[in-house]
């Protein structure tokens, strides 16, 4: 019988990790322990778009992982579609160009309305939500980012602007797993 989670809400871990190696087999390590399974129980395939799916006895669970600087952020759901993003926070000295060039049109003016610093943390917050959206979604960057637009809603990002394709409704949670990362994870249920 497959394994169970208690909270409807997809569950995260944070690990240290080197830029450069590889995190599948962490991931898998991670999930091996969050589930309770053997190892080999771990049947996890890429699909036609790049996205990592779980098969198997596992099939009713989502993974996603990112890594960023020196951090590995894994997010894993049952009976969800779950993405996750990390970025290590720096100057984005040309957020407002690469918002008007790829963000929905809403979010390219309320960045604009904002004075620095302001601008590069709703930017950071903005590229990580997005991210994780259209990596819960399946087909990732490739979506369009431009697609659908995101607004502070009570004090957190949610949809504001969905797109047909895109479907939902979204969940999507952010914080600072860390100093100096930012991370967001997207969810809806299947």
């Amino acid at each position: 019988m497959p394994p169970s989670f208690t909270s409807p809400e997809p569950r995260w871990h944070w690990r240290d990790h080197r830029r450069g190696d590889p995190a599948e087999p962490v991931v898998r390590a991670w999930m091996t322990d969050a589930l309770a399974v053997p190892a080999e129980a771990i049947e996890l395939r890429r699909d036609e778009y790049g996205r990592p799916r779980l098969a198997g006895a596992l099939q009713g669970f989502d993974v996603s992982w990112s890594h960023s600087g020196d951090g590995l952020l894994m997010a894993l759901g049952e009976g969800v579609d779950v993405g996750v993003d990390l970025e290590r926070a720096r100057p984005r000295p040309r957020a407002l160009e690469l918002a008007q060039r790829f963000f929905h049109a809403s979010e390219h003016d309320w960045l604009r309305g904002l004075p620095e610093p302001d601008r590069s943390e709703a930017f950071l917050r903005l590229w990580c939500a997005k991210e994780a959206v259209v990596k819960a979604h399946g087909r990732g960057i490739a979506f369009g980012l431009d697609k659908f637009g995101l607004a502070d809603v009570d004090g957190g990002l949610g949809i504001a602007h969905p797109h047909v394709l895109l479907g939902g409704p979204w969940r999507v949670h952010e914080w600072a797993p860390r100093p100096g990362y930012r991370a967001a994870l997207a969810w809806r249920r299947r």
